[in-house]
């Protein structure tokens, strides 16, 4: 009998196919290729039923298991092998970064500024904690009657379930409290050693010493990094790090901070050292020793002080400039604040009182504050007219106290005028009337025009930063045809132009780039870029760092015109509006202003100047905010600086 097929039916029955007769057989088992049938179906051979789908389809499921299992080994031992690594040795092995010192600052004698001071800082290494929230709520309620409820718990609580627990971050250190008192770091310290994950170092912090307090915008300050400054530098430091904030201590962070070390340690089940397998010792920061004298200073603050009280305000900026070489002798903003309160963390009623006086003590108006020139930009111009060849150094024009360009009148400020007026005794009496002539023109007289104004005051810093060593300078700035246009849908007038050549309208200078310009005559016309940090001294073998203090500019302006602009500005000393620094011991030379800024309120009152005459050794830039005249509110301060600064 020959099979043609056989099916497996419902009733797990085998139906067999012959000649046209149905055979129905009961179970038989394992039938394959060749078997021999029971001699009753008269069988001899068959052909048992086999589906090659369905083996395909076991064997991909069995391929595509064993590609899933090789796939995940591949991500959990060669993509994610370091990770895991790093996870497992977190559990036993860590590294702790060993904290560099921070160099010291010093003025220019060597007196020291500010010390390192001992600082208990608490953190949690959230990895350490106990899951438990209850066990954690019950250390952070200790720590909390410890520090006399000095943290929000709840606070605490939700800044420690945002974090992953068992990722890389959860090994970092989070800050809790610095500052801690004595008494207090000592029972944390006896009972830190039974919680897991709370962790008492001693950081060091800055304090200053502060012979006067005009020093902190010098100086600046550091406090807790926080998480934008943590983006900006990356791995370079951690959440509990302190950093420079301004001042010096932000400027020069780099070379104050060193090199931390790192030492790999050994943990317990708690998280708690318990021994050093490896240690890398840090680099400690460099030393800054500027050239800010701090007995100048505090003297330079005293006298300023005393002369505000007498004219009834509050706002002053004095800077002293080494003409030969750019060194910020002083720097003085009246008034300042005490920079001690940030370091060791200000309180909320402190900052407020801070930001909130009517006076701004915390703005640094040398270097930020952009004021209308006044007339100390009138050796600027005289310097630019004599090197275009507009004037010479005998050119005169009749001031009769004004002059008229149709119905607008600019005036001099001597009722009558000032009879004929040449270059030098132009600056030495600020005669408006010349500076109209050669800023703007007069009738058949053409002048610089304000394009060539723009250009020369450029040449002399203005309207750019001068590149100090501290942050936050301000550029100052120089009006053109068409910004006036631009941002006042405004166009040119003769009258801007005369403004700009008298150093009012929309013309502003920091007090800053008046001491720059200033150094730039005294030293017959190279300006160099100030600077405040005068050397920079390795901390490990005393090996001094070279910096660039040379020149940024020679030779753009004739040394004869420097000449006429020097003994223009003596003149206003031996018998112009300076003419009290005359009874000074050594001579000087200078220029007085007078800013006007308010219809309502006093104008500005500015002096800058040199002495001695001959071999410079001191440019002395004063502003008074609302002081008045120059000649009266500025003026006394410098007689007494010099006074006291030449014969000390």
């Amino acid at each position: 009998m020959k099979l043609l097929n056989i099916k497996k039916n419902n009733d797990d029955l085998f139906v067999v196919k012959t000649y046209g007769k149905i055979v129905k057989n009961k179970y038989i088992e394992h039938w394959t290729h060749g078997s021999i049938l029971p001699t009753a179906l008269g069988i001899s051979k068959v052909r048992p039923f086999f589906s090659y789908l369905r083996t395909n389809i076991v064997l991909l499921f069995f391929f595509l298991l064993i590609g899933l299992l090789i796939a995940r080994l591949i991500w959990l031992q060669i993509i994610m092998g370091n990770h895991y690594y790093d996870l497992a040795q977190g559990n036993r092995v860590r590294l702790e970064r060993i904290e560099a010192k921070r160099g010291i600052i010093y003025d220019s004698k060597m007196r020291p500024l500010v010390q390192n001071v001992a600082n208990f800082l608490l953190y949690f290494v959230p990895a350490d904690l106990p899951r438990d929230r209850i066990s954690r709520f019950e250390i952070l309620l200790k720590l909390n009657t410890i520090l006399e409820n000095e943290f929000s718990i709840d606070d605490m609580e939700a800044m420690i379930s945002q974090i992953q627990v068992g990722s890389l971050k959860s090994f970092q250190p989070l800050f809790l409290t610095d500052s801690i008192k004595y008494e207090a770091a000592m029972k944390i310290l006896l009972e830190s050693k039974k919680w897991p994950g709370v962790i008492l170092t001693n950081k060091t912090r800055r304090e200053y010493y502060l012979h006067n307090l005009s020093m902190s915008h010098i100086l600046g300050y550091t406090g807790k990094i926080n998480n934008n400054e943590l983006e900006d530098y990356g791995s370079l430091y951690n959440p509990i790090d302190y950093i420079g904030k301004v001042g010096i201590e932000f400027f020069w962070e780099p070379e104050l901070r060193g090199l931390n070390g790192q030492k790999q340690i050994e943990v317990d089940a708690l998280g708690k050292e318990k021994r050093i397998i490896k240690e890398i010792k840090p680099e400690d920061g460099s030393h800054l020793i500027l050239s800010i004298d701090v007995v100048l200073q505090s003297k330079i603050e005293e006298i300023t002080k005393k002369h505000l009280e007498k004219i009834k305000t509050n706002r002053a900026v004095v800077i002293a400039l080494n003409p030969n070489n750019g060194e910020v002798m002083a720097l003085v903003n009246i008034p300042s604040y005490n920079n001690n309160a940030f370091a060791r963390g200000i309180s909320l009623a402190e900052y407020r009182d801070l930001i909130n006086h009517e006076d701004n003590p915390l703005f640094n108006r040398a270097i930020s504050g952009e004021y209308p020139s006044g007339s100390t930009i009138k050796p600027v111009m005289i310097a630019a007219a004599l090197q275009e060849k507009v004037i010479s150094e005998y050119t005169s024009f009749l001031s009769v106290g004004g002059i008229r360009i149709s119905s607008w009148y600019f005036p001099d400020w001597k009722a009558g005028g000032h009879g004929i007026v040449d270059a030098r005794r132009a600056l030495a009496e600020s005669v408006n009337t010349f500076f109209y002539y050669i800023g703007g023109g007069y009738k058949d007289f053409e002048g610089l025009g304000v394009k060539r104004i723009v250009q020369y005051g450029k040449l002399f810093g203005l309207s750019e930063q001068t590149g100090i060593d501290l942050a936050g300078e301000a550029s100052g700035f120089l009006p053109s045809i068409e910004w006036k246009l631009a941002v006042k849908g405004e166009p040119w007038y003769i009258g801007d132009t005369y403004h700009l050549a008298i150093g009012q309208g929309d013309v502003l200078v920091t007090p800053l780039q008046v001491a720059l310009f200033t150094s730039a005559f005294a030293n017959d016309g190279k300006l160099y870029r100030p600077h405040i940090v005068s050397k920079v001294l390795s901390s490990a073998d005393g090996s001094s760092k070279p910096l660039d203090t040379a020149h940024i500019r020679e030779n753009f302006i004739d040394s004869y015109n420097i000449k006429i602009v020097k003994e223009g500005m003596r003149q206003a000393v031996t018998k112009g509006s300076a003419r009290r620094l005359s009874l000074l011991g050594v001579t000087s030379a200078g220029k007085t202003g007078t800013a006007q800024w308010s219809s309502k309120k006093e104008t500005h009152a500015w002096f800058t100047g040199f002495a001695p005459y001959i071999n410079p050794e001191m440019v002395l830039t004063i502003l008074i905010e609302e002081g008045g005249e120059g000649s009266e509110a500025a003026v006394p301060i410098a007689y007494d600086i010099w006074e006291w600064y030449f014969n000390k």
